[in-house]
């Protein structure tokens, strides 16, 4: 059994407490580093475009892009503080930095809602990914969405709802639950409200939203108690539930769902897709355990999650199937994963391991081929709910990815050439 399988045992044995779980780690973690010969702080091509001040800078998730069609701004939060608390209470500044101007940092507008994981899903909006930039706020006591119009530098919209994902083509968003996420996920979501239904296992309210960019308009999807009466399992009765992850596909129909419910802390997630109309809700993925996914099309989804019968790889599945492709078998950990533009590329991060260094892999599916392309360090106050992930981001040439990264001793984003690697 190898260090991995070990390690594996261990989160096993604990997951059920996690105060233990976390203590055991940083014991294991700091004997590691000390024993360690190794004395890395990052090793690659790895250039920092974030300013050198008293301020940490970072993008925030994997499924999108920091970069605007031309590849020459990039989207970023600037905050004061991002490893000392999962409920933040300055304000983040929105911006983009100029790369054609030396790095400038040009402000954009400020967040009241973001947070160290998704930051405040600050984006470049579609069709045409260059004109409107949308990113979430908290206004008049409810969480909002703001567009905000690149060229002519004013805001041009307030949405009623937090954005979670927005449809490629620019007609609508998704939304969910932030107050409840953030009480079962620190990290996720946003503080700024109590969650309401706290004292709820699984609340008869809504937790999925759709909200029309053009009108405002907003139509409940889905309640908690619908996700739960959707191909119920003995496991769920007592659960504790909650939902994470909405994915829109690319043609804007359909969108995947993260359904996790918690029994004595033990946790349970299943994949779910359906239609925008409610129709063809499909159990994608049931075997416990399934984290990080993408769209490949509209018709397939990339994820690392557990298939009983072969364990926790990354699978390519095709929607509404139970037909999958096991790949890069030699990355059995947890990462978060995304196409290039054309397809033909995966990018995909691990998490710090035991001597608290996190890698950055590119692979392809012909040849099942991968090739780690970068490694930093992770600094230890940056770990459990302040942790900061890779999370890394294609530009729109699909020559180079983005990461956060805390290796310089805060959060900055910093850029990996791809060019050379995909030759």
């Amino acid at each position: 059994m190898g260090f991995v399988e070990i390690e594996q045992v261990g989160k096993s044995i604990f997951e059920q407490y996690p105060i233990i779980k976390r203590s055991a780690k940083r014991v294991y973690q700091l004997l590691c580093v000390a024993t360690s010969k190794e004395r890395l702080k990052s090793e690659g091509d790895v250039v920092k475009v974030s300013p050198d001040d008293n301020y940490e800078y970072f993008y925030g998730y994997y499924d999108k892009s920091p970069w605007d069609a031309t590849d020459r701004y990039m989207i970023c939060i600037k905050v004061k503080n991002a490893h000392k608390s999962v409920e933040p209470k300055e304000p983040g500044v929105v911006g983009v930095i100029d790369t054609q101007e030396r790095n400038k940092f040009k402000k954009i507008g400020i967040s009241h809602s973001w947070n160290v994981q998704q930051s405040c899903m600050a984006q470049w909006m579609g069709p045409d990914y260059k004109s409107r930039i949308l990113y979430n706020d908290f206004r008049d006591g409810n969480y909002c969405a703001i567009i905000y119009n690149f060229l002519t530098k004013k805001e041009e919209k307030v949405l009623p709802m937090a954005a979670y994902d927005v449809a490629r083509d620019g007609s609508f968003i998704l939304s969910l639950d932030f107050s409840r996420l953030h009480r079962m996920r620190p990290g996720y979501g946003y503080s700024n409200l109590p969650d309401t239904t706290k004292r709820e296992l699984c609340p008869d309210r809504g937790c999925i939203w759709k909200v029309d960019i053009k009108t405002g308009k907003v139509t409940e999807l889905f309640k908690y108690t619908d996700l739960v009466a959707f191909e119920p399992d003995k496991s769920m009765v007592g659960a504790e539930h909650k939902v994470n992850h909405l994915m829109i596909s690319p043609n804007c129909k359909r969108f995947m769902v993260l359904h996790r419910w918690l029994q004595k802390s033990r946790k349970h997630t299943r994949l779910v897709t359906v239609n925008l109309d409610k129709t063809e809700m499909y159990n994608l993925s049931d075997d416990v355990f399934v984290s990080h996914c993408y769209w490949k099309n509209n018709g397939e989804i990339l994820a690392f999650l557990r298939k009983n019968a072969t364990g926790d790889h990354y699978y390519l599945m095709k929607d509404k199937t139970q037909e999958y492709n096991c790949y890069w078998s030699e990355l059995n950990t947890d990462g978060h994963c995304s196409y290039s533009p054309d397809g033909k590329y995966i990018i995909t991060d691990t998490y710090p391991n035991r001597k608290r260094i996190a890698s950055v892999y590119l692979c392809t599916e012909e040849g099942n081929y991968s090739r780690r392309i970068a490694r930093v360090f992770a600094p230890f106050r940056y770990d459990n709910d302040y942790r900061c992930d890779l999370h890394p981001r294609w530009n729109w040439a699909g020559d180079k990815v983005c990461i956060d990264s805390a290796h310089d001793g805060k959060r900055g984003l910093y850029v990996i050439s791809v060019e050379k690697e995909r030759t």
